[in-house]
């Protein structure tokens, strides 16, 4: 089975362009083959669109919380609130977003989805530090643009699924919570660098294979040499990928409640 991998950016460009790492499922042995860089986000839009059978796991949320849908009035339907989002145009959709938060109290500004609250990871309403609202903004309109199947929230071909990944919840299984990439140039640092590279030791030493069913069965050192993280985060959403396809006869292993509006983090984690 071909399985993709891919980090994603809401505004890719070549100093930080959407990252793939092509791979392939035989059995339990995931074979790593070339890294892509997108710096537009036209590649992607082709990419989604390629013929099938494959399964990409794709790191930005795919969904909006509903306690937020609900509150600020948009539809309880994923492709009508998608729909509806991409609408609004970035800036609105920005303007929507700081217009919810603004009259409410601390703590209650930003919501959480189910499935962000067992795998540890922030609002899909964040705009600011790691802005992933605007990855859902620019990530989601095109995944059903493309008429892909996301299990358990969108049905289209079943031969190009996609699925949310979450590098950071299969990194902390791994290395716990040493920091491990840095954008800022100035801020990267030797310890990055270790982290990193202990991160792809423990995947080469067969560290996902009791958890997520899947041994990594080579990938070039070359992966930890990136200071951004992007390459190995790109690895690490294509475990998260195989994993998902491992578990295709009980559908792919959403969360016994899985909220259809929300959607959920492809991890045995999460």
């Amino acid at each position: 089975m071909r399985i993709y991998g891919i980090d994603f950016t809401s505004r890719p460009r070549s100093a930080k362009p959407i990252t793939c790492i092509d791979c392939r499922l035989d059995g339990e042995r995931l074979s790593v083959g070339a890294l892509r860089q997108w710096s537009s986000f036209t590649p992607f839009e082709d990419f989604l669109r390629q013929p099938g059978p494959w399964i990409a796991g794709l790191d930005f949320p795919f969904g909006q919380s509903r306690i937020f849908l609900s509150g600020i009035g948009w539809p309880l339907d994923w492709r009508a609130y998608v729909r509806h989002a991409r609408s609004l145009g970035r800036n609105g959709f920005r303007q929507a977003l700081d217009a919810y938060r603004a009259p409410r109290p601390p703590g209650d500004r930003e919501h959480r989805r189910a499935t962000d609250r067992a795998a540890g990871a922030i609002s899909p309403q964040k705009l600011y530090g790691t802005p992933v609202a605007l990855m859902f903004f620019e990530g989601a309109p095109r995944l059903l643009q493309a008429g892909v199947s996301i299990p358990g929230l969108c049905d289209g071909d079943p031969e190009r699924l996609c699925i949310e990944a979450y590098p950071g919840l299969l990194a902390r299984r791994l290395i716990g919570r040493r920091p491990y990439k840095q954008d800022s140039r100035a801020l990267q640092t030797p310890a990055h660098r270790a982290a990193r590279e202990a991160l792809l030791e423990a995947i080469l030493n067969g560290a996902t294979e009791a958890d997520y069913g899947v041994r990594v069965a080579a990938a070039p050192r070359s992966l930890s040499e990136d200071p951004t993280g992007d390459a190995l985060d790109a690895l690490l959403c294509a475990i998260q990928a195989a994993w998902a396809w491992t578990q295709r006869a009980h559908g792919y292993g959403p969360p016994s409640a899985l909220d259809p509006l929300e959607g959920w983090i492809a991890d045995p984690h999460a």
